[in-house]
């Protein structure tokens, strides 16, 4: 038994797809900053010690290093579109649930959630960026603009944090 022949995707759906991988990535970037100018006003709303604050940031990435490998390998073996969809979905949900949370320990463990999410959508939407765009030249633009992207993001996250902030509540970062 041979092993199913990826099919591949149409040039017009292609484009589209990129616009989606890269805002993905885009709002997983920005999710690592955003939260820098946010952690005075968390800690003063929801009563965080200096140490147990440091927890907010660590908790994202704790858990996007620790399982980015592993989160890779799944999508190698389980499909990289399913990954990458429970990982935007699982993402989206803990973001409701930092915005939403009341205790010190709901919003870390949002954040571990969080990172979790991304670390499952960001190498599944890498992989599908390399399948989507097959040429050489094709797939390096591709990836250029993938790459911006996410700079921009990580970029961008201070500024919009500062704006939410001082706007409306730390809340609405997520």
């Amino acid at each position: 038994m041979t092993a199913p022949a990826l099919s591949r995707p149409a040039v017009g759906s292609r484009w589209p797809a990129l616009i989606m991988l890269c805002l993905v990535q885009f709002m997983l970037v920005l999710d690592d900053t955003v939260v820098s100018v946010a952690l005075p006003s968390v800690r003063d709303d929801l009563g965080f010690s200096a140490a147990g604050l440091a927890w907010v940031v660590n908790a994202y990435f704790l858990a996007f290093g620790g399982l980015l490998l592993l989160s890779g390998r799944a999508a190698d073996l389980l499909g990289r579109r399913r990954v990458f969809l429970g990982g935007v979905a699982l993402f989206g949900t803990a973001s409701l649930v930092c915005g939403l949370a009341q205790e010190p320990w709901q919003l870390v463990a949002g954040r571990f959630v969080q990172g979790a999410g991304a670390a499952m959508a960001s190498p599944a939407a890498l992989s599908l960026i390399t399948l989507l765009f097959p040429g050489t030249e094709e797939r390096t633009r591709a990836l250029g603009i993938w790459g911006g992207i996410a700079a921009l993001g990580g970029t961008l996250g201070l500024v919009i944090s500062g704006a939410l902030t001082g706007l409306t509540s730390w809340r609405w970062i997520f």
